[in-house]
């Protein structure tokens, strides 16, 4: 499928989806929300696909945020609309992907660029990374899911530091504060990356599919995520990946897991 604002590739199973607005330092408008969606989800039915990794083209910029240009002027019903269907195409559809997705964060991650970074499963940082949440400098807060997962991620206290002054944080403070899992040079970032996505990759998918679902549901209001764990780790023993590992092990061989 042809992009207009993102490039997607698949090589030894492993995806890279590049949002490529350079000369917007990659912000996100509507067009590019509805084709990463598209581009995750076309990878998440892809086979082959094991992992996906998610960077920004240049050296500047993973997204500087949200193009301000697009709502502007938007009513109080729009904003809200703008807000809920973002969250269900990009946001919340990452997080609930069951194929693992790795933020490679190099440079500016602001606003709504931070905002999808903390959708992905985990991050991994360039050195000179910068991130933040902006917008009530803009008189508005984060609306794609910031004011929920920042607070998960780093804890209450410095979210809302971080949120109430619009503050940026660098790459080694966001290392300290739990947002990003490894911070590398730029150079590194990608290799780094495919990296950790090989030792994934070892691993079965259907186990971590159900993983995926069991440690989010630790998050959703309502859920009791130990069922949900109780749940997925039963289904796990009807899988051919279940027979194939524990066999693998007993017989002292690598495992091959067939993914199903």
């Amino acid at each position: 499928m042809s992009y207009n604002n993102i490039f997607s590739k698949e090589e030894k199973g492993i995806t890279t989806i590049t949002i490529n607005r350079p000369n917007k330092l990659n912000a996100l408008n509507r067009e590019t929300i509805k084709e990463l969606h598209e581009a995750f989800d076309e990878a998440n039915h892809d086979k082959k696909t094991k992992v996906i990794i998610l960077i920004g083209s240049g050296e500047k910029a993973f997204v500087a945020g949200a193009d301000i240009s697009e709502f502007a002027n938007f009513s109080v019903k729009e904003g809200a609309n703008l807000a809920s269907k973002g969250q269900e195409l990009l946001f919340d559809f990452i997080e609930n992907l069951s194929t693992p997705v790795i933020a490679a964060v190099n440079g500016f991650a602001l606003g709504g660029g931070l905002e999808l970074a903390m959708a992905c499963h985990f991050r991994v940082a360039s050195d000179n990374a910068k991130m933040g949440l902006p917008e009530v400098s803009l008189g508005v807060i984060p609306g794609y899911g910031g004011t929920q997962r920042l607070p998960q991620l780093i804890g209450k206290g410095r979210a809302m530091e971080l949120i109430m002054t619009a503050g940026m944080i660098d790459a080694h403070t966001a290392l300290n504060y739990g947002l990003v899992n490894h911070v590398t040079t730029q150079d590194e970032l990608l290799p780094l990356c495919e990296k950790i996505a090989s030792k994934i990759m070892r691993n079965s998918p259907v186990a971590i599919k159900s993983a995926i679902k069991a440690i989010n549901a630790n998050f959703k209001d309502g859920v009791d995520g130990y069922q949900v764990e109780i749940k997925q780790f039963g289904k796990c023993f009807g899988t051919l990946d279940f027979k194939e590992g524990t066999t693998a092990f007993l017989e002292k061989r690598q495992a091959n897991f067939p993914g199903k």
